[in-house]
């Protein structure tokens, strides 16, 4: 399945830039893949979640592994903004970069959440609407104590429960697994048209800005190829190239997709089924990890915040930065895993140490190129996530 997706992914590409008329054509395969996809999401997340936290047992077992959980994402997102912050330092991209492509961003001026208040929206007024409105966080948590209180009912009513959300997450997994025989289709037709929009200006773009994509390339390469596998290697004490190769197909989709909440499903398949992670850690890992880990898009804020800084010729000072390392990290905790929501926590950032919002519109041109990369390495950071907790928890893995 991965060549068949690798070789839509650049029939994609060629039919962009060769046939940028008839886009109107196989643009549509790629937004009902994106809507069959999105359509999976809720009830899998909330019956996988139910179906993980029931599995767990007792309230010291699901508080055991949310601490293992959160504390592996906060620090693989701290380690992705170093290995950004290092390399922006080093290279400084910003520095006499040409500001021909700013561009007026609008949209940005949405109401930016403080991250107490973040926290308080993760409680829900009404589920269904946050359901409705695919308010992840939201949905997360109501599952988690939903799947803890039906463990402490009586066996009466609680084995009908587990096992009414059981059958839903299996009804839910084969669902997943009948759209994921249309990802070829839905790549070829998600990245013909990005192409498309893109090509006429695509080697100005890439003149202009080189500098400043290969630096957040490189960055997210450095995390990716090394220091995610290192984890998994050593804290995992699994073989990071097997887990890889298992990964390819939610990878690819993540890449194509830009959106780490659509691949979800894939990567519960993946990771599960490849990997050998059990169902009750991926159930509660993945979905968390879709919703609060953003090593890419953490990384990706703070190479485009001091690149902006370094474009405007403002110095930022070890304060300041270390600012924008706790902001992104704060900040990508509640970033929405949809394709450019990164654009409006960089707005956060960029208030946090005083520069011009403006400046956003300096990476608009590649944003949705470089998203691409970023969400494919969320989506790697969340499976290596899975492994090392599944060890952690004495589990037998495939890799």
């Amino acid at each position: 399945m991965h060549w068949q997706i690798l070789i839509a992914l650049v029939l994609g590409i060629i039919f962009g830039v060769t046939f940028p008329d008839l886009i109107k054509y196989v643009e549509w395969m790629g937004t009902l893949f994106l809507r069959a996809l999105r359509m999976i999401i809720v009830p899998l997340i909330f019956s996988s979640i139910v179906s993980g936290v029931t599995g767990l047992g007792s309230g010291e077992n699901l508080g055991r592994m949310t601490m293992k959980t959160i504390g592996y994402y906060l620090t693989t997102s701290l380690f992705a903004i170093f290995t950004g912050l290092i390399l922006v330092n080093l290279i400084k991209p910003g520095v006499g970069a040409d500001l021909g492509l700013s561009a007026v961003v609008e949209g940005l001026d949405v109401s930016r959440d403080s991250f107490g208040q973040t926290l308080i929206k993760i409680i829900p007024t009404n589920i269904i609407e946050s359901m409705a409105k695919g308010d992840l966080p939201a949905i997360i948590f109501f599952a988690i104590i939903f799947g803890f209180f039906a463990t402490r009912v009586a066996p009466s009513y609680r084995d009908p429960i587990v096992n009414f959300f059981n059958a839903i997450f299996e009804i839910m997994m084969k669902i997943t697994m009948f759209v994921i025989k249309f990802t070829p289709f839905g790549v070829f037709g998600i990245v013909a048209a990005l192409i498309s929009d893109h090509s006429d200006n695509l080697l100005v773009i890439f003149g202009r800005m080189g500098i400043y994509m290969l630096t957040v390339i490189g960055a997210l390469a450095i995390h990716a190829f090394i220091t995610l596998p290192l984890i998994v290697r050593i804290l995992g004490k699994s073989n990071p190239v097997k887990h890889a190769r298992g990964m390819s197909v939610p990878l690819l989709t993540a890449f194509s997709t830009s959106s780490s909440s659509a691949t979800l499903p894939l990567t519960m398949e993946a990771v599960e089924f490849n990997s050998g992670v059990s169902n009750k850690t991926t159930s509660f890992v993945l979905p968390l990890g879709a919703t609060i880990n953003m090593d890419g898009t953490a990384l990706y804020q703070c190479v485009a915040v001091l690149f902006i800084a370094q474009a405007y010729g403002v110095e930022l000072t070890i304060i300041q930065q270390l600012v924008v390392i706790l902001t992104a990290l704060l900040a990508s905790i509640g970033a929405a895993g949809i394709p450019m929501a990164g654009l409006v926590i960089i707005t956060v950032i960029l208030s946090a140490v005083g520069l011009p919002l403006e400046g956003v519109g300096l990476i608009l041109a590649v944003d949705r190129i470089l998203d691409m990369f970023r969400t494919a390495v969320n989506v790697w950071s969340d499976s290596c996530g899975a492994v090392v907790i599944a060890k952690s928890e004495g589990e037998i893995l495939k890799v």
